[in-house]
């Protein structure tokens, strides 16, 4: 079946798990995954409620081609209330816990509640259960996975868990599975770790099957696979390619988006992560892929043991998830820091404590600013020099931002709230309290829009303007480009597919193809438009209810009103308050971003 047809609700308050039978009117309308996630938590949960307290709900969900043999079919999403924002959180990760939890039977997995104790979920086929958790509190992700899988006699058990970082509140703590892929962004694991829920090990046998013809499936699947092109050279270079385009162009953050070129990005780019250093060591171990992946983008690599960092730390000298364009903007760039070992000693350690690396980053950057402008000092800051540039404040307040320990706490709580505290709000790179991506919104004005407009807060994947911020600065087309993208990664995204295969030379056709293969009932690209305005407006509305208003689509004051230095964007500013109003008409909302009657009634959300 392309979907399991059942959900595990697993109340934690009273210590219970219990199945029921997924909604199927529904899943025709949302697809999965991320649609029909935030379709449940809309519909269970006020979505005034406090992200922190038991009324709020955490949902993990799969889509329809998860665990199909669909290339990148290994997604999943958690769904909640997001920590960092206040806002909807749809955070998707890789891996293969995903198609775990889908080949045990589950759709989602509907969390409620809050436990008294430390809790883990476990999943084995149709028994689920919720076990003591009181010996993995307070160890990292990286002891919690192996104890577990020890504990099972399992090495094929899928794992998700929090690190100390969840346990502590850290404002954007992430769900991180098979120790190095992540649900990273919006505070996902801090809403787990107030919930008490340590991990989930789930182990799945049952397989998934299609709602139509198995052998036209499998022929579609061929035959769109074939279609897959690594024209960009996502296996061979990862996403860290993008380090060299976007620095020439003029649109990569660096210094808390002081600037938009990084004169260090050499050291920070694919050359020097494959280039031997003056030490013969190689930062590349390898490439690595999640199920059904036929990419291959993610980095495996090794610190040089001789860097300062690692140098009396053996525990980090073994190959793990390393750097990607977004952590080597976040770690690299954004602080100021040139220094590929140290940048991915901090990315270890967002894996390891369980850290979103780019609010992580985005957050260091800030209150390096408030360091170097005399805001606060080494009184704040515990006796670190954080200036821009330090590799050694970096990778300092990277590990107390993990343990919650010292002005890590400050740093823990996120750049919106950082800056707050010591007085200087403007200096937080964020939307909606989300901290940027690796994009400059001035001399990529679509990606500006997006950010925006971005239900999640700023996000780098929630819209597709590259093509035409990367062709023109002037704004004509961008907020429909921005509008119809963001519909189209939002039934990606409810698919269990990945977006990577959008730029490997799949089109959005590709995805309702499989869809259409798969799932029950007729899909084609109207359909497929319109489920995903539907779940786009129905984001809106949750936000809307928990209280966001117009006033938090918006960029900060450094990239409304500072022009950028250099590059293509050199001396502009963001025109959102040109682009704005226009997006607004093109969704079918009024002046104040509110859904209209008339749209709210087309689209069945009323």
């Amino acid at each position: 079946m392309s979907w399991q047809r059942k959900i595990l609700r697993v109340n934690l308050t009273e210590g219970n798990c219990t199945t029921e039978p997924l909604n199927m009117a529904w899943a025709q309308e949302y697809l999965g995954q991320r649609g029909l996630g935030t379709k449940y938590l809309l519909e269970e949960m006020n979505p005034e409620a406090d992200a922190l307290s038991p009324e709020n709900k955490l949902i993990f969900a799969t889509g329809p081609l998860t665990g199909t043999m669909a290339s990148t079919g290994g997604r999943y999403s958690v769904i909640t209330k997001g920590a960092l924002t206040g806002a909807i959180a749809c955070s998707n990760s890789g891996g293969k816990f995903g198609a775990e939890l889908k080949m045990a039977g589950y759709d989602l997995v509907i969390i409620e509640g809050e436990s008294p104790k430390p809790v883990y979920l476990y999943i084995e086929n149709d028994h689920a259960e919720l076990c003591d958790a009181s010996h993995l509190w307070g160890k990292t992700v990286w002891e919690t996975e192996p104890t577990l899988k020890k504990h099972y006699n399992d090495p094929q058990i899928r794992i998700a868990s929090i690190g100390q970082a969840g346990e502590t509140l850290c404002r954007y703590a992430c769900v991180v599975n098979d120790l190095h892929r992540a649900a990273g962004r919006s505070g996902v694991g801090t809403v787990m770790g107030a919930k008490k829920l340590k991990a989930i090990a789930v182990r799945g046998t049952k397989g998934v099957r299609s709602d139509k013809e198995m052998k036209a499936f499998f022929k579609t699947v061929n035959e769109v696979n074939a279609r897959m092109d690594d024209k960009d050279g996502l296996s061979r270079d990862g996403t860290l390619a993008m380090v060299d385009v976007t620095n020439s162009f003029g649109s990569f953050p660096t210094r808390n988006n002081i600037d938009v070129q990084f004169e260090g990005a050499g050291g920070i780019n694919v050359e020097a992560m494959q280039t031997p250093n003056e030490n013969g060591h190689t930062n590349l171990v390898t490439n690595g892929a999640c199920f059904g992946c036929t990419i291959g983008c993610a980095r495996i690599c090794k610190i040089d043991p001789k860097h300062f960092s690692v140098k009396d730390k053996p525990q980090y000298h073994g190959a793990s998830g390393g750097l990607e364009y977004e952590t080597a903007y976040a770690l690299g760039a954004a602080c100021g820091v040139d220094d590929i070992d140290a940048a991915t000693y901090a990315g270890f350690l967002c894996n390891e404590y369980g850290m979103d690396p780019i609010s992580l980053g985005g957050s260091i950057a800030a209150a390096m600013e408030l360091f170097e402008t005399g805001v606060i000092g080494v009184a704040e800051t515990g006796g670190i020099e954080l200036k821009f540039g330090s590799a050694e404040a970096l990778c300092q307040i990277s590990e107390l931002a993990g343990k919650g320990e010292g002005f890590g706490r400050d740093v823990a709580m996120g750049s919106k709230l950082l800056t707050a505290k010591y007085g200087k709000p403007d200096l937080s790179m964020s939307v909606k309290g989300q901290e940027f991506a690796a994009y400059d919104g001035r001399s990529m004005q679509g990606m500006g829009l997006a950010y925006a407009t971005s239900n999640r807060g700023a996000c780098h994947l929630r819209a597709d303007p590259y093509g035409s911020d990367f062709k023109t600065t002037e704004i004509g087309g961008k907020a429909d480009i921005v509008r119809k993208s963001q519909d189209e990664i939002a039934f990606i995204d409810s698919s269990g597919l990945c977006i990577f295969p959008s730029g490997s030379g799949w089109t959005i056709l590709d995805y309702v193809e499989l869809i259409n293969a798969t799932c029950e009932g007729e899909w084609d690209e109207t359909r497929m438009r319109e489920v995903g305005e539907r779940i786009w407006n129905m984001e809106r509305q949750f936000n809307l209810r928990a209280g966001l208003t117009i006033a938090d689509d918006t960029l900060p004051k450094r990239i409304l009103e500072e022009p950028a230095k250099s590059g293509v964007g050199k001396g502009l500013v963001a025109r959102l308050g040109e682009m704005l109003p226009e997006y607004y008409a093109l969704r079918g909302w009024d002046e104040s971003g509110v859904p209209k009657a008339e749209t709210l009634q087309r689209l069945g959300l009323v």
